[in-house]
């Protein structure tokens, strides 16, 4: 196996490149091949938008696995949960490990709270619009948008639901940028790696154009505690969070 040491940051260059092999299929698959594979298909457009982004998030996976086998030098559970953070959080000035720095966790909610739910992220998004006007011509990608009657008792999409929180709070996006990223780009971003982490994050998101500027706002809450205690907890609740809404609508159409 060849390795790493584990202290190594990324370079730009590599830093960027995982950034595109992630973000750049994903307006891809939602704009491009999903409403193609829609045209001939039974289900709706928007589900068949989802399956794609799901398949998305499952590559994060995959490539978060594969650079973690060439980076450790043993490929354990150990010291993997080392190499991305997923542990306790630890005081940088005391190194001591508690869950009482958990507490954190309220503020940063309450900032994601004022960002993200808030009509502040549809105004802070569209800002985008004054250099990019062509970009409110792509269609809203948004779940809501599904005609609930049409999946009562429809139980397979919350199959699809739960492996979708999955990939997207823990084993996808969470892992890869917050795990596999944020820890090594202190080497080139200093200081300031928790604020690059965010806006690759939110500029990942192509597929939802008009809010990825607001993505980058609201997620400094999740990279700032998660770079200063060194654990991916923060962002993997925090980020979680989101799912709970999701869960609760899916399961009140499908039992109608």
């Amino acid at each position: 196996m060849t390795s790493t040491q584990t202290n190594d940051q990324y370079s730009l260059l590599k830093i960027l490149t995982i950034w595109a092999l992630v973000a750049a299929p994903m307006p891809i698959m939602a704009f491009g091949i999903a409403p193609s594979v829609a045209i001939g298909s039974k289900l709706h457009p928007l589900v068949i938008v989802w399956l794609f982004m799901i398949g998305g998030m499952i590559w994060q996976f995959i490539l978060s696995v594969w650079l973690l086998y060439f980076e450790l030098d043993t490929f354990t559970w150990a010291a993997i949960c080392d190499r991305i953070w997923l542990k306790k959080p630890r005081d940088p000035k005391t190194e001591t490990t508690s869950i009482k720095y958990f507490w954190w966790l309220i503020p940063a909610f309450a900032f994601y709270l004022v960002i993200e739910q808030t009509p502040i992220i549809d105004i802070i998004g569209r800002l985008i619009l004054i250099p990019f006007p062509i970009l409110e011509s792509l269609p809203e990608l948004n779940l809501a948008d599904l005609p609930a009657e049409q999946f009562v008792g429809d139980w397979w999409l919350m199959v699809i639901t739960l492996v979708s929180c999955v990939f997207n709070y823990f084993l996808g996006e969470e892992l890869l940028f917050r795990g596999i990223l944020l820890p090594k780009m202190r080497g080139v971003f200093g200081r300031w790696d928790w604020v690059a982490n965010s806006v690759l994050f939110g500029l990942y998101h192509l597929h939802r154009p008009l809010q990825m500027l607001g993505f980058i706002i609201g997620g400094l809450a999740w990279s700032l505690p998660s770079r200063y205690f060194h654990s991916i907890w923060f962002a993997i609740i925090l980020h979680g969070i989101e799912g709970i809404p999701l869960i609760v609508g899916v399961l009140t159409v499908v039992s109608g």
